[in-house]
């Protein structure tokens, strides 16, 4: 059942993807649950017995560190709450099997802070509900998620009604459709014993698959992703090999190298890009994309012993994403069967406490220069992320786990990361100290950071953190990718729009009437302080109109300009009093 109801969500990830109430191309409802579900049943596959509370355990934990962004951390949290309940038993009849899904409710209702319904939420509760009252009727498993689907199906329906901004733009809730999803594979599996995708016999071709009909959103989503795509060569990609793994310097080696950090980078981006190194005495964490992965792996084995490796052809995936039209499976699936030489969950022994720094800090970036800004505010350990891409539970608390202080900060960076986060302080909870700042942008981490005093108190430093981002108006621009109106305002599939604070309040054709519309709404008020980080995108001199325009129009602000570099955001906007 899981791994059908994993299938399912896999083949339509993009779908769910395009229900994001937002028509921006970085919509990643299908994708975060996806890369969850992914990571739950890939556990599940390597550890598969015949009781199910045990089975039901081991995908727990798998989605528990998994989990990217809120609707990843809420389907753990189902799922969490779910293996606690069945844990007791080899096997569940129709009414355990009903309490324990209402146990998942349970569990992901205390997880939200401020549980919203129209969401995730209450198709869940919708379904568990009826499933608790349906079960008193029959001992038939299949009858009774039958019921369940027709329930969940029926409050999806219904989200519009709850939520006024997915009736607006004529949607149902992604979250829910997601989890729907996933209970068609549960049921599809227990009517049939299949996820409904037949495994040719060997020596046998695969079957064509009969081409999906898809709906107008889906359309245009499919349209902007090949369109993106098809501006990049293959043979472009010059470090084609996008690499990962740990460094252990406790094993390996009889005699260790003195590692240096700084000259490490510098021998990785001989032939390479997009490093990044995160270490501490016992373990060395690496991310780089390498023309010569050989040259890497003899580079890292002078400093300890290899683990935990990941390498993925960057052509062959973008070669196989042209052809396909659309994602590709993420990068655990392909080491779904390879044992790990240590947990995922196992980390360096944590240091004495007299050897430890009193802060830590770990930040979330996209784009090089952002990134580049964290580092030089004292950022220890900076986690690729952001709208395209959002870190899972595990991958913070790995990085956690390699920073030796006594005390340690996050800054998410993006309300789709922080309940990440927050799972992976409570994950840790009683072995370190953490604290997570609920910065949800670029802007109000930069401005937290800038807030924080190494001298002063961990509460103190809190309340100043958590004042500075309140004080933060972040602002961003991209295209629209879909048709829309919201709260009036309409929208053509294409445009340039401005968002402040998470509304949509600026749409033009224009890249600079797009900005210049959203930085009017954001200064309305006469704050001082404009920053601007360019993205990957942005152009010279639109950048340059643009501040012209600001000098001139607001002569008391004060203007920083800094390549940020972000992907799809032609220019993320702060403006402070």
């Amino acid at each position: 059942m899981v791994l059908a109801g994993a299938e399912k969500l896999q083949q339509h990830a993009e779908h769910v993807n395009s229900l994001n109430v937002f028509p921006v191309p970085d919509g990643d409802t299908g994708t975060n649950m996806n890369l969850t579900m992914t990571a739950g049943a890939n556990e599940l596959k390597k550890n598969n017995t015949a009781s199910v509370g045990q089975c039901a355990g081991v995908l727990s934990k798998g989605l528990l560190m998994g989990a990217r962004g809120n609707s990843g951390v809420i389907l753990s949290q189902l799922f969490r709450g779910l293996g606690r309940y069945a844990a007791q038993y080899d096997e569940l009849n129709t009414q355990q099997f009903a309490a324990a899904l209402q146990t998942g409710v349970d569990t992901a209702y205390k997880a939200v802070v401020k549980p919203v319904e129209g969401t995730i939420l209450t198709v869940a509760k919708e379904a568990a509900r009826h499933a608790v009252y349906y079960a008193r009727r029959t001992t038939d498993i299949t009858e009774l998620m039958t019921e369940v689907l027709s329930k969940a199906k029926e409050a999806l329906a219904n989200t519009p009604e709850l939520l006024p901004v997915l009736k607006q733009v004529g949607v149902v809730d992604s979250g829910g459709q997601g989890l729907v999803y996933i209970y068609e594979g549960f049921h599809q599996h227990l009517t049939s014993g299949s996820s409904g995708v037949q495994t040719p016999a060997q020596g046998q071709a695969p079957a064509a698959a009969a081409a999906p009909v898809l709906t107008k959103q889906e359309n245009v989503l499919s349209s902007v992703q090949s369109s993106a795509q098809s501006q990049l060569s293959t043979e472009d990609i010059e470090f084609l090999y996008d690499m990962e793994f740990f460094i252990n310097r406790q094993l390996g080696t009889s005699v260790k190298a003195d590692f240096d950090e700084e000259d490490f980078r510098k021998a990785l981006s001989v032939n390479g890009d997009s490093i990044i190194v995160i270490s501490d005495d016992e373990t060395i964490k690496v991310h780089v994309h390498s023309k010569t992965p050989g040259e890497v792996m003899s580079l890292a084995l002078q400093y300890g012993e290899i683990t935990q490796i990941h390498i993925l052809n960057m052509r062959e995936q973008h070669r196989d994403l042209l052809t396909a039209g659309m994602d590709i499976a993420p990068m655990p699936e392909l080491f779904a069967d390879m044992p790990k030489e240590q947990s995922t969950v196992q980390a360096p022994a944590v240091p004495p406490a007299d050897d430890m720094a009193p802060y830590g800090f770990i930040a979330v970036s996209s784009g090089e220069g952002i990134s580049d800004i964290f580092k030089s505010l004292g950022v220890d350990a900076v986690l690729a992320g952001g709208q395209t891409m959002n870190p899972s539970t595990e991958d913070f608390v790995n990085a956690i786990q390699l920073i030796s202080a006594k005390h340690v900060y996050i800054l998410p960076n993006n309300s789709n990361i922080v309940l990440a986060a927050q799972q992976a302080k409570e994950l840790l909870e009683g072995e370190r100290d953490i604290t997570v700042i609920p910065s949800k942008s670029i802007p109000q981490g930069i401005a937290a950071a800038f807030a924080f005093q190494e001298e002063d108190a961990v509460d103190t430093n809190t309340e100043n953190m958590l004042e500075a981002i309140s004080q933060v108006k972040s602002g961003q621009v991209t295209n629209a990718v879909r048709d829309t109106v919201i709260e009036d305002l309409e929208i053509k599939s294409g445009q340039f729009i401005g968002i402040s604070n998470s509304k949509i309040v600026a749409a033009s054709d224009e890249l600079l009437a797009a900005s210049k519309a959203l930085l009017t709404t954001m200064l309305e008020n006469g704050d001082e302080i404009v920053t601007v980080l360019t993205g990957s995108d942005a152009e010279a001199d639109v950048t340059d109109s643009l501040g012209s325009w600001l000098e001139e129009t607001y002569p008391q602000v004060e203007v920083e300009v800094h390549e940020g570099g972000q992907p799809l955001y032609y220019y993320l906007f702060s403006v402070e009093p």
